[in-house]
């Protein structure tokens, strides 16, 4: 577990290690890149889970589970926002269920903190999550990403999925998606492409965005405008900074 700079959470957890590239979204993904970094350090976790492909690294859908991790937030007892497998995706279909369950078990036994499951493979969580979270954990949230309309049926599975908080990432957001029913969705992230590659995302899709939160009643919170320098770019929208969180039910 690693304290994160990530705007919307206070640290990272990685039992799983590893991923796909399913989606255009995942194309420029900073998971891949970070962990070439790791490998490229020789730590053993992240060896061999990406290969080179032409000037960037991508996954090589290898998955590593890294059970010696799962005890990791027993050991933390200030509360924190904690985002779960960032680098990773625990509801990878290489994932056993046996394994998640596990993971369930540590948040259950560690209700001081909350925890931010986001997946961009919304179907197997929802089946999953109708056996371990039939009685939804109050400190477990459960998230999608979509990153354009053609990934906005990943909601609708969202919220067939029982969870006390449902929320999206649209980020990177790469089109328009003012066409979201963000109906039973409790919070909204909404964030640019950063990096040496990063898509360019126009100000009318995240103003489009946050019209709809105010319309469906949901958080909605503006993680940065991205770019290749996104420390430049910042993260202010019609000048201010919008951090709205989901009501918390912990």
């Amino acid at each position: 577990m690693a304290e994160s700079s990530i705007e919307w959470t206070d640290a990272t957890w990685n039992p799983v290690a590893g991923c796909t590239v399913i989606t255009p979204g995942c194309t420029n993904c900073y998971a891949m890149r970070m962990a070439a970094r790791l490998s490229a350090m020789d730590m053993e976790k992240y060896v061999g889970l990406t290969r080179k492909s032409g000037q960037r690294h991508v996954w090589t859908g290898k998955i590593r589970l890294d059970k010696a991790s799962l005890e990791l937030p027993l050991t933390w007892r200030k509360p924190r926002h904690i985002f779960v497998n960032s680098m990773s995706d625990l509801f990878h279909d290489a994932v056993p269920a046996d394994f998640i369950s596990e993971v369930w078990e540590v948040m259950r036994q560690t209700p001081q903190h909350t925890y931010q499951l986001l997946t961009k493979r919304p179907s197997r969580m929802r089946e999953i999550a109708g056996v371990l979270n039939r009685k939804p954990l109050r400190n477990a949230w459960l998230g999608t990403t979509v990153e354009h309309s053609d990934t906005l049926w990943r909601l609708d599975e969202l919220r067939k999925t029982p969870a006390a908080i449902r929320f999206v990432s649209f980020e990177p957001l790469l089109g328009s998606v003012a066409e979201a029913d963000l109906s039973k969705i409790q919070w909204a992230i909404v964030g640019g492409e950063s990096g040496p590659r990063a898509r360019p995302m126009d100000k009318e899709w995240v103003e489009e965005i946050r019209d709809l939160c105010r319309e469906y009643k949901t958080a909605f919170f503006f993680k940065q405008w991205g770019g290749v320098n996104k420390a430049k770019t910042g993260r202010k929208l019609d000048g201010r900074t919008w951090d709205e969180m989901p009501s918390r039910l912990t």
